[in-house]
């Protein structure tokens, strides 16, 4: 089965406002440099880009050449131009990341989910403002039937086994 990852708005006027921000922007970048190591495609969105800014820097220097998509709809899935590229990536697999947990992230899984996608929401790189609308929504999502995960046990189920090669490539990245 294959993989996708998608990066959901951890954007410069945003972040700093979301409660244990610093935590969620490293799980983020762990996944995002695991996603490389194993040539997992990857796509970005920023809510508003005009009003929030462009991604923070510490994604952004991560994502350099990654397909950045500006919208207006809360839900990914909802952006014609996101949706498509999502689509277009033949991978059913999608491991979500960002933020608001309560907002995007939820919305967009929820529409993933309703698509016959497979999304993993991985609960230490999603965030919101406030830690009660988070927990909120992951217990939700499980509700919901979206697999809630973390960083290190989504890129394990993605090895799938050790000593192999792509093993061998992304320890480093998860010690």
């Amino acid at each position: 089965m294959r993989w996708q990852l998608l990066v959901v708005d951890p954007q410069k006027a945003f972040v700093p406002h979301i409660a244990g921000w610093q935590g969620l922007i490293e799980r983020a970048r762990v996944m995002i440099r695991a996603a490389r190591a194993l040539e997992i495609p990857i796509t970005a969105t920023e809510q508003n880009r005009e009003k929030l800014g462009p991604l923070v820097p510490e994604i952004a220097g991560e994502i350099a050449g990654v397909p950045v998509f500006n919208k207006m709809t809360f839900s990914s899935y909802r952006d014609d131009a996101t949706r498509e590229r999502i689509r277009s990536l033949d991978a059913p697999r999608i491991l979500i990341v960002g933020i608001e947990t309560h907002v995007c992230v939820l919305q967009t899984a929820l529409d993933l989910a309703g698509a016959a996608f497979e999304p993993y929401v991985l609960a230490d790189a999603v965030g919101s403002r406030r830690a009660e609308d988070r927990e909120v929504a992951l217990a939700r999502l499980r509700a919901s039937g979206v697999v809630v995960s973390t960083v290190e046990s989504a890129i394990y189920e993605i090895l799938e086994r050790a000593g192999t090669e792509a093993f061998r490539r992304v320890l480093p990245i998860v010690r």
